[in-house]
């Protein structure tokens, strides 16, 4: 008769070594989807400031004035330029845009700033 008794399951060593693999993966894999994320808000801050310079232009070409607050282009009165624009991430549009400006930009966070040249 055989009196040896398995052991089934994992030491506490094991344990501690994927527990510490885990952590390192995860902490390799934070920052790379924090940067994928402002990326990707820059790029729709990006889109938004492409409309907004597009109603500009087109605002600038139908009323003959040299210059587009952006008050006037989201909507005054009767007129409607474009709707308001989706903020993905809080940011602010203090704009003026005028016949000799080629940039616009916008704060996504307060501290980057996104510029479109148009």
């Amino acid at each position: 008769m055989n009196n040896k008794k398995s052991k089934k399951g994992f030491t506490l060593v094991e344990i501690m070594i994927v527990v510490v693999i885990i952590g390192l993966l995860a902490a390799m894999a934070i920052p790379a989807f924090q940067k994928v994320r402002q990326t990707s808000q820059d790029k729709a801050v990006v889109n938004n400031l492409r409309q907004i310079a597009a109603a500009a232009q087109q605002y600038m070409l139908e009323t003959g004035s040299t210059s587009a607050p952006t008050d006037n282009l989201i909507g005054t009165g009767s007129q409607y330029w474009i709707t308001t624009v989706e903020q993905v991430a809080n940011e602010t549009y203090g704009i003026l845009i005028d016949t000799a400006s080629t940039q616009i930009t916008a704060s996504p966070d307060g501290t980057r700033i996104v510029t479109y040249t148009f």
